[in-house]
């Protein structure tokens, strides 16, 4: 046991002896750590935060959008219209795998209220809609099969139209003018905050009241044109297949010839999140790679001090040589030491990363960093081998002094 104990006390009573060495040694791995793990954990928490707005949206959501026309010379550009309710319900008949279908025609216009009027966007669409992009009911219920058959002039409300223009007030069972037409409202949804297609300051009413109430756009061959067509898979894995199904449905419908490019675009939310999720890795990686910047400086500073140690201690190094110690005895005291300061300075460094992370959430509330046990483990672990590997040198140094020169030395 004396002879694990020794090299550890006599590195310990060093490290203790020159405590303002010490201190800058450590300071210099403190801040390397506490950067690496603050912008790490930061960093995920930011990704997890942009993939739950994303998954909000419905985590088996399929979204199918007209594509881009040719103009003249080949040039591409603008939306065609090119998707009909047709379209949906062809794909509701003939594709498996799919929960709901939910074509949409959108459109905005003026809603008044009493005295009050906002700009709103107006979303006419089916019942399965609110399942397709996993909305929620904060009062009253979405709009039923029953509302949808017989076009019933009914509106379910997002949050921000509902504060516009009933402020605290109940809106349920009120009346409102949309674009000139009179609707009930029979809901109000919760809020979803600003993500990515955010329903909060939408109008959403039965698909058929909208083709009653506005100019009914029908493509050559007399289909119905939708804005575009959302899906629900019915679970994680079918994505892929319902995609490619969707495609090969829509080619053929459209009449378009093998060479020719697809006039629509289908994004699903699982290919979303996979090229989100792996963008969002490498950027928090590469912040990462940043910080790890500064652990570096820190184990220069470390091989600085530990060669300065050596210079100051030639005469003890001799002198333990002359005494019988081996040069394995010395670089390994000399390694301890460095591994020893390194340490301190990561689990210093851990602690104040840790403090960092929370400090931006408490500044930041709708961001959770993410302290996870591999970044901690990750960023301590790199701190030590970092002073071991700088340490390295000046230790092998030690250990090769020549004992009646280190002897003379002053």
């Amino acid at each position: 046991m004396t002879r694990f104990l020794d090299p550890l006390l006599s590195a310990l009573s060093s490290v203790v002896a020159h405590k303002l060495r010490s201190f800058l040694t450590v300071l210099g791995i403190v801040i390397g750590v506490a950067a690496v793990i603050a912008l790490l954990s930061i960093g995920r928490g930011a990704q997890n935060e942009i993939i739950s707005n994303i998954q909000s949206l419905g985590a088996n959501l399929v979204q199918i959008t007209p594509g881009s026309f040719s103009g003249p010379g080949g040039v591409r550009g603008g939306s065609s219209q090119t998707l009909t309710l047709e379209d949906a319900e062809a794909i509701a008949e003939q594709v498996p795998h799919i929960a709901t279908v939910a074509p949409q025609v959108q459109t905005g216009g003026q809603v008044i209220a009493g005295e009050e009027n906002t700009s709103a966007s107006i979303v006419g669409t089916t019942p399965g809609y609110r399942t397709a992009y996993n909305l929620e009911m904060a009062s009253g219920a979405f709009f039923s099969d029953y509302d949808y058959d017989r076009a019933a002039r009914v509106a379910v409300l997002g949050p921000g139209v509902a504060e516009d223009l009933y402020g605290d007030a109940n809106p349920i069972g009120e009346t409102m003018k949309v674009s000139g037409t009179v609707f009930r409202v029979i809901g109000v949804l919760e809020e979803k905050g600003a993500s990515m297609m955010s329903s909060d300051d939408t109008i959403y009413v039965p698909l058929p009241a909208v083709q009653q109430t506005a100019a009914q756009q029908r493509t050559p061959q007399g289909g119905h044109i939708v804005s575009n067509i959302g899906l629900s898979v019915e679970g994680e894995g079918y994505g892929e297949q319902v995609v490619a199904d969707v495609t090969a449905l829509l080619r053929e419908r459209h009449r378009l010839l093998p060479t020719a490019e697809d006039d629509f675009r289908i994004l699903s939310m699982e290919e979303i999140t996979a090229q989100v999720s792996e963008a969002l890795g490498i950027m928090t990686m590469f912040l990462g790679a940043i910080a790890a910047i500064s652990l570096l400086v820190g184990g220069i500073g470390v091989m600085n001090i530990m060669l300065v140690s050596v210079l100051e201690r030639t005469r003890e190094i001799g002198i333990r040589k002359a005494l019988g110690a081996q040069e394995r005895d010395i670089w390994t005291q000399f390694l301890i030491e460095a591994a020893m300061l390194t340490f301190a300075g990561g689990v210093l460094g851990m602690a104040l990363g840790w403090g960092i992370a929370e400090g931006a959430a408490y500044f930041v509330p709708e961001l959770t960093p993410v302290v996870a046990p591999d970044i901690v483990i990750l960023a301590v672990s790199v701190a030590v081998g970092i002073g071991l590997f700088f340490g390295f040198y000046p230790a092998w140094q030690a250990s090769r002094l020549n004992p009646i020169d280190a002897l003379r030395s002053e």
